[in-house]
């Protein structure tokens, strides 16, 4: 069976570990020759290890999303190394535990979250839309979250930031459209990985909030196959849309 991403290279950001480290594993498999960009060089050199030894095609890019310098050269690398860039995944981001109120959030938290979630999407942006463009057009897959969509309090710095990135995914979808680029943001809800976990286990209140996903927490793959989706070309005339993972906590 070919697979739905054959013959496109694919810039996966946070991709050494949680759902970026599934993704790549998944769009490899998918046919997509993967640049497996993140801080942590050992577990991304793994996942390319694995990637080879199942017959795919990766190689690892140390990346930190919020020095404009460190995207330049890990997005010229993937080009050098495959060629081209037809996808890319920006998946790299998080919250901090001192997030909160804005009256009690000091102003280091704030510019930290929007440095990561928010400036670390442009900056990708910035410097891989070019090369798609340069490929033809291709397929950019932003991370958005159900915060940035619904109210949800003690997070008002990364509710923020998810925001700015679904309004940035809107504008450039219209921006870059007549360049064949496709721009799209998914919003997933709490996703089961080890450190979402491990954050639900310390705040025991939270246990409410799991019980609001009406089909489960999601897990890593379900986020990783809307993300093969949107990169793929089945959804070819799809562009400035959310694609929620959500398990129904939007509509509950």
């Amino acid at each position: 069976m070919v697979g739905r991403l054959k013959d496109k290279v694919a810039f996966i950001t946070g991709g050494t570990g949680g759902i970026g480290a599934v993704a790549c594993d998944v769009f490899a498999k998918e046919g997509a020759m993967v640049a497996v960009a993140g801080r942590r060089r050992e577990h991304g050199e793994k996942i390319v290890d694995d990637i080879r030894l199942s017959g795919g095609e990766a190689i690892f890019v140390e990346t930190d999303v919020t020095k404009a310098e460190s995207v330049e050269a890990a997005i010229a690398r993937t080009v050098a190394v495959f060629g081209r860039l037809n996808i890319l995944y920006n998946n790299a981001g998080g919250s901090s535990a001192e997030d909160g109120p804005v009256t009690r959030t000091s102003a280091e938290v704030f510019w930290k979250t929007i440095e990561l979630d928010l400036f670390g999407t442009w900056l990708c942006c910035h410097y891989g839309i070019p090369e798609l463009i340069k490929a033809g057009g291709g397929a950019v897959v932003n991370t958005g979250s159900i915060m940035g969509v619904m109210g949800i309090p003690n997070r008002d710095a990364y509710s923020a930031s998810k925001g700015g990135v679904i309004a940035l995914t809107r504008a450039m979808a219209v921006e870059y459209a007549a360049e064949n680029v496709r721009v799209n943001v998914l919003v997933p809800g709490a996703v089961a990985t080890d450190r979402v976990l491990s954050f639900f286990a310390s705040e025991p209140h939270l246990e409410a909030q799991r019980r609001a996903y009406l089909l489960g927490m999601s897990e890593p793959i379900d986020v990783a196959n809307a993300a093969v989706f949107l990169a793929s070309d089945e959804s070819r005339r799809t562009t400035g849309q959310m694609l929620a993972v959500d398990s129904g906590i939007l509509i509950s």
